[in-house]
């Protein structure tokens, strides 16, 4: 079967250029289908979206040539705290503080806006030799067979790969038509999303606070910026999105607190309703799924993009090794390798932010008690606060080259 490329993704958000970057720059020819235009969102103006991006993450960016450019829009992260509170009453004193010089690897992280993340991608996809960008496109329907797989897009047009990546979302429409089943249940909680300017800095210090309702994000952004996402039950975010602006600022300063002074917004506020979706399989006959598309997780830590991209490392691996040993990419052996190296941490990983979320997302006395305890016994234990910071940074488990900064 002679095909059109190596690898057709399904997919133009972040997780699929950033795959198709990294096939592309091992020699393999790569097709990325995506759904908007191509300037979209690089051409947005400021509105608050924004990525908490892990030093294994930024190692990849570096790896795959788009942390030059990113660089200079990024907020490095200095110091993360956790702490439960309630509204009004500001955290309660037991904090948990991570603080970059324990790892001795750099900032804990660093936070990307959405529109300087997808227009690096953009620019490096228009460049990049063996990089197909086929923008306002969706796929309409697809065909694996023994050789290859085959994909009807919404132009007409039909195209042929070794493999076909879904890089699609939650809902995932590949996996779909694939036949892969999907577990997981709904928080009965909304994420309220908006940008901030205040009158402080923020010293680079980013803040969880846990809420009976939900758990408040405050990121630091470049400038006296931040990013919020603030988590409510369903019922109250209802009410809370529909309020003008003067008024869920209102709502909002309570639980913010007076920290950085005064606040005001700085872009237009989206939500979304807050879900845990895990695909029971992450491959299917020629197809393999990424990101989103393999596992939907809670934002309580910020690691959705960094568990995508975790899986973006590990499959152009698995993908590039298995050319090179001349080998079928789209083999179900090979892919049967990726599975066996993500699954299971994309697993523990999501159960674990929805283990978090249970925990915190109550007012119940007792738990109060011995989650604020367990708060204060890892920040005491110095061996596992870090432990725990190298996890957040991808730091631990069997670590992909892309994730150290080296090229495949």
């Amino acid at each position: 079967m002679n095909c059109d490329h190596d690898i057709i993704i399904v997919g133009g958000g972040l997780n699929g250029p950033a795959l198709g970057l990294a096939l592309a720059r091992a020699g393999l020819t790569v097709a990325v289908i995506d759904a908007q235009p191509a300037r979209a969102r690089a051409d947005t103006g400021f509105d608050g979206r924004a990525y908490a991006l892990a030093i294994a993450s930024k190692r990849l960016l570096s790896a795959i040539g788009i942390w030059p450019q990113v660089e200079p829009h990024s907020q490095p992260m200095l110091k993360i705290t956790a702490s439960d509170g309630r509204a009004g009453e500001g955290p309660s004193r037991l904090t948990l503080t991570f603080d970059s010089a324990e790892i001795e690897e750099g900032p804990v992280g660093f936070m990307v806006e959405d529109r300087h993340l997808y227009a690096a991608f953009l620019a490096a996809m228009q460049t990049t030799p063996g990089l197909t960008h086929i923008p306002a496109t969706t796929v309409t329907d697809h065909q694996p067979g023994p050789q290859g797989a085959s994909v009807t897009l919404s132009d007409g047009r039909r195209l042929t790969a070794r493999l076909l990546v879904a890089c699609d979302g939650r809902a995932s429409p590949t996996a779909a038509r694939a036949g892969i089943r999907r577990s997981g249940h709904a928080y009965g909680q909304t994420a309220l999303v908006c940008a901030l300017n205040h009158a402080r800095p923020h010293q680079g210090i980013a803040h969880q606070f846990f809420m009976p309702t939900g758990p408040l994000a405050i990121l630091p952004l470049k400038g006296n910026r931040c990013s919020i996402v603030w988590s409510e039950t369903d019922e109250n975010a209802r009410t809370i999105a529909a309020l003008d602006d003067a008024t869920f600022l209102e709502m909002l300063r309570p639980r913010f607190g007076d920290f950085l002074g005064e606040i005001a917004l700085a872009g237009p506020r989206f939500s979304y309703p807050l879900t845990l979706t895990l695909a029971d399989s992450y491959i299917a006959p020629r197809l393999a799924l990424v990101g989103d598309a393999a596992h939907g997780v809670h934002p309580i830590a910020g690691q959705g993009l960094n568990l995508g991209l975790r899986d973006v490392a590990a499959l152009a691996e698995v993908l590039v090794a298995a050319r090179r040993r001349g080998e079928d990419i789209g083999a179900p052996e090979v892919l049967d390798r990726y599975q066996s190296w993500r699954r299971f941490d994309s697993t523990r990983l999501a159960l674990g932010m929805d283990g978090v979320n249970w925990l915190f997302s109550n007012d119940n006395p007792a738990l109060r008690a011995a989650r604020d305890a367990g708060l204060g016994l890892v920040n005491r234990i110095a061996p596992l606060r870090r432990a725990f910071m190298r996890e957040a940074a991808g730091l631990t488990g069997q670590t992909a080259k892309l994730l150290a900064g080296q090229p495949l």
